[in-house]
């Protein structure tokens, strides 16, 4: 045999002769972060300096990423160029 869970709501009219604190929906309100966002359109701001390692990181793998990608794009000229002379040299 097993137990089922059984959920009951219940409303708290009075505590100790003092009903509580009626509660507020959050969710009505509108939302604060996003009102703190509005204010930084068009602001040039200055990123916190403990974030420099960071950066230095994320610069580092940029350029290694460029490079990398200029080095293929090289290769495939050079690999192009030196089978079209091939094919110029068989034809001509």
């Amino acid at each position: 045999m097993t137990k089922e869970a059984t959920e009951i709501e219940v409303e708290v009219v009075e505590i100790d002769g003092v009903a509580p604190p009626t509660r507020v929906e959050k969710d009505a309100q509108p939302r604060g972060d996003w009102q703190d966002w509005r204010q930084w359109h068009g602001r040039v701001s200055r990123l916190d300096s403990r974030w420099w390692p960071l950066w230095v990181i994320l610069g580092i793998i940029v350029l290694a990423l460029l490079l990398t990608v200029g080095l293929v794009f090289g290769v495939i000229f050079v690999v192009v160029r030196l089978c079209l002379r091939i094919i110029r040299a068989i034809l001509g």
